[in-house]
């Protein structure tokens, strides 16, 4: 029993070690697509705490990015260099490219490669209209992102800090074989398997601490953004939030001119929060949304003094120069963009609902009653009781015929000024109290 026992508890120790070995030994693969955003920050953050709870032997970062606001790039540099986790940032696959944000962030890294026919650089810095900097400025703004990638580019060599300066300085791009050559990366991998075949061994400093990568065959451990991150970093699209503001607006307005309900409005509201967070991830340029805004003033006046679309066609050459100057201001990188089809559409299919309200309105205001003592005016119906004249009368000429009619479904009590047969057609011509006053078809 006791050599059973102590069996059981030398394999279940082996077991756990192997466990432990082998979560040692493997790598977390995150993979980043589309411009920096603070979304795609939280998806970094997530990973490297994934990897440390873990004890992982790196963070494998797949990026494809055109770029982002500096200072998610930043923040994501910080990230990045406090880890206890060694990052490696993978440009790939074959097309990709780390422009902009993404040059930074690639340096940021602890290791860095990339795959064949792939691009990295042109990181001059935009403000957040999208338009150049003005003068002053923009040589503050410059000279403190060469300070930075100065400082990352470092313990890379001479030559990799020159070119790390020209990608901010003169918005310089380089190929994958290039930057090898120029000490900016480390390897060009044909994919994630080749790229930790190729870094096994190199000697990495990991917040101050030099570390030798161990990553020849070691697992893979995908892991994916979240539905709300994927949200989030989708809201960096200028279409969907160009949607989203066309949607808001008409949301909106059924709610104010309807109330009572919630699901308008909520829509409405919530489609507005959503275009105006995505707006605030791109660089736009927000003279662009006030003239969003007085479009859909212009709309509203159209629904509440129709002017047979006049208001709505000043209104949808209004909201096209608006998406226009919001995204495509002179200086906005092309990811931010909308193009001018789009912006067409959006705005013709904005202006044919409000002239659709219009219409609507304006058929509900010509049709007739159909409720109430006012509807019954000029139907037609038959008798159901003769009118005829009561049993005692007065004067022969102000003799009122009474009896029963059948209009709309429902027997009415109706008078008449000639006497009526069973059967007959009549028409209505007043309505006192209950009574129909009639007169014969």
């Amino acid at each position: 029993m006791r050599k059973t026992l102590w069996l059981a508890i030398w394999l279940g120790s082996l077991w756990l070690a192997g466990l432990v070995y082998a979560q040692n030994q493997a790598v977390v693969v995150l993979e980043a697509t589309g411009p920096v955003t603070p979304a795609m920050a939280a998806y970094f953050e997530r990973g490297i705490q994934k990897a440390e709870r873990s004890g992982a032997t790196a963070v494998v970062i797949i990026l494809d990015t055109p770029g982002g606001q500096l200072e998610t790039t930043l923040e994501i540099v910080k990230l990045f260099r406090a880890a206890d986790t060694p990052i490696i940032v993978f440009v790939g696959p074959r097309g990709a490219q780390a422009a902009s944000a993404g040059s930074v962030i690639t340096l940021a890294a602890h290791a860095a490669g990339m795959a064949p026919e792939t691009v990295i650089g042109a990181a001059s810095p935009v403000e957040g209209s999208g338009a150049d900097i003005e003068e002053t400025l923009y040589r503050k703004v410059v000279e403190d992102m060469k300070a930075t990638v100065r400082g990352l580019a470092e313990r890379r060599g001479q030559e990799a800090v020159a070119l790390a300066e020209a990608m901010i300085e003169e918005a310089k791009a380089v190929n994958s074989a290039e930057a090898l050559e120029a000490g900016l990366i480390d390897v060009v991998a044909e994919d994630v398997d080749e790229l930790l075949h190729q870094l096994d061994g190199l000697t990495v400093e990991v917040n101050g601490q030099e570390r030798r990568l161990q990553t020849a065959g070691v697992s893979q451990t995908s892991l994916a953004m979240t539905v709300v991150e994927r949200v989030l970093h989708s809201l960096s699209n200028p279409l969907l939030i160009s949607v989203l503001l066309a949607i808001a607006a008409p949301a909106i307005l059924i709610e104010l001119s309807s109330p009572g309900g919630w699901v308008a409005g909520f829509i409405g509201v919530l489609s507005l929060g959503l275009a105006l967070y995505g707006l605030g991830q791109l660089p736009a340029n927000w003279f662009g949304l006030g003239l969003v805004a007085v479009a859909f003033v212009l709309f509203l006046l159209e629904v509440k003094a129709p002017t047979h679309g006049a208001l709505a066609t000043a209104g949808a050459l209004t909201l096209l120069v608006g998406l226009l100057v919001l995204f495509n201001s002179p200086g906005t990188p092309e990811f931010a963009r909308l193009s001018i089809p789009s912006a067409v559409a959006i705005s013709l299919s904005t202006a044919a609902f409000f002239v659709f309200i219009v219409t609507m309105a304006v058929r509900a205001q010509k049709r007739p009653p159909i409720t109430g003592q006012e509807a019954l005016v000029g139907q037609v119906g038959r008798v159901r009781q003769p009118l005829a004249a009561p049993a005692a009368i007065g004067q022969v000429e102000n003799v009122t015929y009474e009896g029963t009619v059948l209009v709309m479904g429902e027997l009415w009590r109706a008078t008449a000024g000639e006497p009526l047969a069973a059967e007959e057609q009549i028409v209505v011509e007043g309505v006192e109290g209950f009574t129909l006053k009639v007169r014969r078809k």
